[in-house]
């Protein structure tokens, strides 16, 4: 049976490592706690323990300090590390004191109890007399991919520092000169539908496979290492590594390399990928810029001639940016349109500008990103705009086009143009949707407030500038809901209203007038003779000797 000790000066923590942990299958008989390093530190002087789980961030005593003391003091006792994601400078002594495993915040039971048992076989090897042979072969089974994979995007978000993370510099091979770096990237343009039709809907096992075919057959001093961008999933960003060689050859077989990968990964599982290469250097940390440059060019490619697998080389020109003609300012036309439940004719103001951008000399990649998101944010903007924003389209913001049961894909330019209209139908149908349900009940809401502000100065605009909708449209809803107008029905309410208070001989036609919101007593007299083929005096005078 063996003693734990738990060193961390987070409560949640240690109590989530006593539940998560398989104790007693483990053959643990105590576990104990201590909140601080320096505690911690204590109790190992005092006590015996077998295996410590220490946080490198602590006040007092540092899980850095503690480990160069446990390596003097205690060299057969087997540590875990505990540690945040980003503490390239806390795991450098891990590396060094040789721990058992590296577990990375939050710890879940699956880890947790895959490093325990790691520990526990080599306690238990350690008292069948192997511990000579077990001592030598430990070492910080920590995710080298994961690390090498963090490293590299803090090099292109240009964060990373050289001084302290030294330990980990021959993990990229930047610890001997004369290297030479290259970055590329690889998108996969019909990314879903691969994922769907040959992954089974696993996104994982998909970029798994893609960046198997990446690095394959990295050797002879050259080296391929890819992964997925964490900002978009469509993209693999590559690094390849050239050792002591020149960089006209490191050039060209990184752009051989990734070449190679999209023509094997549309041979294997059907991917259309296009990418591109930056420019190569000795100095890893330029690799930020190498990866600027790839991006650069791979937004640069041609949506319109695009026909296939393709990748842009470190020698490929990049064309001027021009604006392509935005769909900003036709919103405000296709949201009216849109109100008035007409998605066809929505649809062929889109078709004027996906003929202008056909018939222009290009349209990259990068323009296609743009507009697409462009739309999303304007129709999104349009469908916020409605009193009750429909739930498919409040997800848009969070899930994208998931949200709206829509993929992402294209690989050419008639896939990207289907792709918008396939958007702006789902929100022509969503908005349509949500307006026939509201319709109803904004009618309602402007005839009662009609009916009780009667004597007000009402404007129709008051009620499209609140509820979002265009003066033809409004007018039309009402007439076909209550038989006329709303400046009908406003005189309506007031010529009825008029009628009840004429027969009330103490109120004067002037008071009347006012009563009823209008300033001129001639003006009310003309519209009621109007309305009634007499004047109020003598509908007073017919209604009063009616009643005698």
């Amino acid at each position: 049976m063996y003693r734990v000790l738990i060193i961390d000066d987070e409560e949640p923590l240690r109590e989530a490592i006593h539940i998560l942990g398989d104790w007693k299958g483990l053959g643990v008989s105590e576990v104990l706690e201590a909140s601080d390093g320096k505690t911690g530190l204590e109790m190992l002087r005092r006590d015996k323990f077998d295996l410590v789980l220490v946080d490198m961030k602590m006040p007092e005593l540092s899980g850095s300090e503690l480990l160069q003391i446990a390596e003097r003091e205690f060299p057969e006792l087997l540590l875990i590390v505990i540690s945040g994601y980003n503490d390239f400078e806390y795991t450098r002594q891990a590396i060094r004191s040789k721990v058992v495993d590296y577990l990375l915040k939050p710890v879940n039971r699956a880890d947790l109890n895959s490093a325990l048992r790691k520990a526990v076989d080599m306690l238990d090897a350690k008292r069948r007399k192997q511990s000579e042979f077990i001592t030598q072969n430990i070492t910080l089974n920590m995710s080298v991919p994961k690390l090498k994979e963090k490293m590299y995007l803090s090099i292109m978000e240009r964060s990373f520092k050289s001084q302290p993370n030294e330990a980990f510099l021959p993990l990229i091979g930047a610890d001997a000169a004369g290297n030479q770096f290259t970055a590329g990237i690889l998108r996969l343009l019909n990314l879903e539908q691969v994922r769907k039709g040959r992954f089974h809907e696993d996104r994982d096992l998909m970029h798994f496979a893609v960046t198997n075919v990446i690095n394959e057959n990295s050797g002879g001093g050259f080296e391929a290492f890819s992964f997925v961008n964490p900002k978009n999933e469509r993209e693999l960003i590559a690094v390849f590594t050239m050792k002591k060689g020149y960089e006209e050859d490191a050039a060209f077989r990184s752009v051989h390399q990734l070449k190679k990968a999209a023509a094997t990964l549309k041979e294997l599982f059907g991917i259309v990928c296009a990418g591109a290469v930056g420019a190569t250097y000795s100095d890893y940390l330029e690799l930020a810029g190498s990866y600027e440059a790839a991006k650069e060019r791979l937004d640069d490619i041609d949506l319109l001639q695009l026909k296939g697998p393709l990748v842009a080389g470190a020698g490929s020109a990049v064309q001027e940016y021009k604006d392509s003609p935005s769909l900003t300012g036709r919103i405000p036309q296709i949201r009216s349109i849109l109100e008035n439940g007409n998605a066809a004719h929505a649809k062929s103001i889109l078709g004027e500008f996906t003929r202008k951008w056909h018939s222009s000399a290009r349209f990259s990649l990068g323009d296609a990103e743009r507009t697409l998101r462009e739309f999303l944010m304007l129709l999104g903007d349009l469908a916020g705009e409605l009193d009750e924003a429909p739930a498919a389209l409040r997800a848009v913001k969070n899930r994208g086009l998931a949200a709206l049961g829509l993929s992402g894909d294209y690989a050419s330019f008639s896939q990207f143009e289907s792709l918008l209209n396939e958007l702006l139908d789902a929100y022509a149908g969503e908005i349509s949707r949500s307006l026939a349900g509201n319709r109803s009940g904004v009618l309602e809401n402007i005839k009662a407030y009609i009916d009780n502000h009667y004597f007000e100065n009402i404007k129709i605009s008051m009620f499209t500038d609140k509820y979002y909708l265009s003066r033809e449209y409004l007018m039309k809803l009402f007439k076909g809901k209550y038989g006329c107008g709303i400046h009908e029905y406003v005189q309506k309410v007031r010529m009825d209203k008029a009628k009840d208070l004429l027969t009330d001989p103490a109120l004067k036609v002037q008071d009347i007038s006012e009563m009823l919101g209008y300033k001129d007593k001639n003006y009310f007299s003309k519209a009621f003779r109007n309305y009634y083929d007499c004047s109020p005096s003598e509908f007073r005078t017919g209604a009063l000797e009616g009643e005698k």
